[in-house]
């Protein structure tokens, strides 16, 4: 299985916050390619092939969601990938700054395959994900149609 060509969609609306997982995912040595989208709709047209950067581009194979974005938030773009023959094996791991259990039952609910709080703490921030970084090496991602 080939890492390097597993390609990761990050949802985050915030440019800071989404430079800062970037950083800190390559920091761990992730060559993956990061695709980003700004917002949920953007988010969903990428995953139906809507790529405008490169029409042709295989799904990606895992998807970072920040829940808290305008347009169209975290669990409803969730949603709608769980409710998408092509796309429901595709893994999902949440993004937020609140670790309000609620949230969390509900994105759990909603199909996610993870969830990740977005502590204030960069440093903390930067350990999570050094943590994810090193989780999507060692785990075996499913094939996406």
């Amino acid at each position: 299985m080939h890492h390097e060509s597993i390609s990761i969609l990050l949802v985050e609306d915030n440019d800071g916050h989404a430079k800062l997982i970037e950083r800190n995912l390559r920091k761990v040595n992730l060559l993956n390619p990061i695709v980003r989208a700004a917002d949920g709709v953007e988010a969903i047209e990428y995953l139906q092939g809507k790529n405008p950067n490169d029409p042709g581009a295989a799904p990606p194979r895992l998807v970072l969601l920040d829940i808290d974005m305008p347009r169209m938030d975290g669990i409803e773009v969730l949603s709608r990938i769980k409710s998408d023959e092509r796309l429901r094996r595709t893994p999902v791991i949440m993004l937020t700054s609140t670790d309000s259990q609620a949230e969390i039952d509900r994105c759990y609910q909603s199909g996610a395959n993870g969830y990740v709080s977005k502590p204030v703490d960069i440093s903390k921030l930067g350990e999570k994900l050094r943590r994810l970084g090193l989780f999507l090496e060692i785990v075996e991602l499913p094939e996406v149609a």
